[in-house]
């Protein structure tokens, strides 16, 4: 176990900067006629963005970069998927949510290794009951930033994942 200073802790704290690329759906669920013009609302905390609009596509692809402030304490990263709409309100095409303590854990640890050139894996991520990961993920440290390629499988629906790559970036200490 490590030993973290009082520091650490501070309320409000800021961490660095979290990058959450959102790269692309499969599969997801048709909620027009026979398609879907799918979009990504993401948040954290009181911070929230959206991707664009993909139109009439079940497997969207948009690679589009959202950038949040990351602190203490550290949440979890909500994304949910809607159906554009119109004449009425967007539908909900599904959710998914990623524990970033993680993440977190794995820049303390780099730090601490002094970890600061080249690929490193710092740790892995097995899907469970806690997480919508589909598959294995890891955490590596690429040239000083924390990244992570991830598929959440989308909760509440019959079909749907998201795929994204996460990058943390803080200071080395």
């Amino acid at each position: 176990m490590l030993c973290l200073p009082p520091s650490e802790y501070i309320m409000g704290e800021h961490l660095g900067i979290l990058k959450v690329i959102v790269v692309q759906g499969k599969r997801l669920v048709i909620r027009d006629f026979k398609s879907s013009d799918p979009y990504v609302v993401v948040k954290l905390g009181n911070q929230t963005a959206k991707t664009k609009v993909i139109n009439s596509c079940l497997n969207p692809v948009w690679n589009e970069e959202l950038s949040f402030t990351l602190t203490e304490p550290v949440g979890v990263l909500n994304l949910e998927v809607f159906d554009k709409d119109l004449l009425k309100s967007d539908d909900k095409m599904g959710k998914a949510f990623l524990n970033l303590q993680p993440l977190v854990s794995a820049a303390r640890i780099r730090n601490i290794l002094r970890v600061s050139s080249g690929e490193t894996t710092i740790r892995k991520l097995v899907p469970d009951s806690e997480n919508c990961l589909v598959r294995e993920s890891s955490i590596n440290s690429v040239n000083g930033e924390l990244v992570q390629n991830i598929w959440l499988r989308l909760q509440g629906v019959e079909s749907g994942e998201l795929e994204l790559t996460i990058k943390f970036i803080t200071p080395l200490v």
